[in-house]
């Protein structure tokens, strides 16, 4: 079963550019652009720490909430920039009846448009469909985030619909969300 394979160690997913594995304390600094951010929150649920000790807090909960089988959180990290986290790339909302995982990811504000998010969904999408042998991948898209509905089309998600006024979300209430989907079937790895 393929929820087995998911949480017997925190993945390790990289090409010769980019690094995604578990998020650890030495990270902290780094963690700290992202989860501080105001900007990065308008498009997500949740609302900024507020401080250092709260972002350092989330590190702890990332392996709880692993080793409960809810979540990977994994940090997204630059090679070419001496392993510097530059974001956050989540799997979760696991359905093992229809084979299904949700993705998601944010990245520090001083790294969009550089090409860092479409190729951690290209890496995540190859992780769970050739190594785990998911069968569909989900993301949750607001309305207006047009940078994120173009990071799933340029991997061939296809939009499905929107879910009105369906989701609760902290920090932002009962909103809209755009759902995007691709099936093993649709997929061919695209290596930027």
């Amino acid at each position: 079963m393929y929820y087995d394979k998911l949480f017997k160690n925190f993945p390790i997913i990289e090409d010769d550019d980019i690094l995604m594995k578990q998020i650890e304390k030495q990270d902290l600094s780094d963690y700290v652009e992202i989860n501080m951010n105001e900007v990065l929150y308008r498009f997500k649920p949740g609302e900024p720490r507020k401080t250092i000790a709260a972002v350092e807090n989330i590190i702890g909960h990332h392996e709880r909430d692993f080793y409960k089988k809810i979540i990977i959180n994994l940090g997204i990290y630059l090679k070419k920039d001496n392993n510097k986290m530059v974001g956050v790339a989540e799997l979760f909302d696991f359905d093992t009846k229809v084979s299904a995982a949700t993705i998601g990811y944010t990245l520090n504000q001083n790294y969009w448009g550089k090409g860092i998010a479409t190729k951690t969904t290209a890496l995540l999408l190859n992780y769970l469909f050739n190594e785990i042998d998911v069968n569909r991948v989900q993301a949750f898209v607001m309305p207006q985030n047009e940078k994120s509905k173009k990071v799933l089309l340029r991997n061939d998600f296809i939009k499905e619909g929107t879910i009105r006024q369906g989701n609760y979300w902290k920090g932002r209430g009962i909103v809209d969300l755009e759902l995007y989907s691709i099936l093993k079937p649709e997929y061919s790895y695209k290596k930027s």
